[in-house]
């Protein structure tokens, strides 16, 4: 259930693509967006890069870099409709790499999973300082996975401050929220 309009110039990042999930299959089933793919290890985006081009997916591309230094760089910073992740790191740490990418009115889908009940408090106050809110909470069942899978949907109200994302060594001595 995505709550974002589907249209042609729809653009996505997927934080921490790893193997491509969630961004490849978003990708073949709306074939018209625009995805991209951001890794911080050089051999995954080989991957995906591979993939991209064995799928033969125009309007793909895998990029390399920590996303808390590629959201200082102004031709990411505000510019995606969508930012997805998933395991990539807890609610406030993902919060602020990813709205800094987020346009104001866009969304930011977390795939979460497991009792989160702590770590959505904390996300709630990170997400004020974001500019941040959270639109929906959906419980993703699947057959024989009865581990407490969500999607988190949260939607950029305000420009994310400018001091945002901090750097890793500051986010992990003080997270947001």
């Amino acid at each position: 259930m995505l709550l974002v309009h589907d249209t042609r110039q729809t653009r996505l990042l997927d934080i921490g693509s790893g193997a491509g999930f969630p961004g490849l299959p978003l990708k073949i089933v709306r074939p018209q967006w625009q995805v991209t793919l951001q890794e911080a290890t050089g051999k995954k985006v080989s991957f995906l890069q591979h993939l991209i081009e064995i799928l033969q997916l125009k309007g793909a591309d895998a990029m390399q870099g920590r996303a808390e230094e590629l959201a200082h760089e102004q031709v990411f910073r505000a510019t995606f409709d969508v930012v997805t992740a998933r395991a990539v790191a807890a609610l406030p740490t993902l919060l602020e790499y990813a709205a800094p990418f987020c346009r104001v009115g866009g969304q930011i889908i977390l795939l979460k999973k497991g009792e989160i009940t702590v770590e959505l408090v904390r996300g709630n106050r990170a997400a004020k300082q974001l500019g941040l809110v959270l639109k929906a909470d959906v419980a993703v069942t699947l057959p024989g996975l009865e581990d407490g899978r969500r999607l988190l949907v949260w939607e950029q109200r305000e420009f994310c401050p400018a001091q945002f994302p901090r750097s890793s060594a500051v986010i992990s001595r003080r997270p947001l929220g």
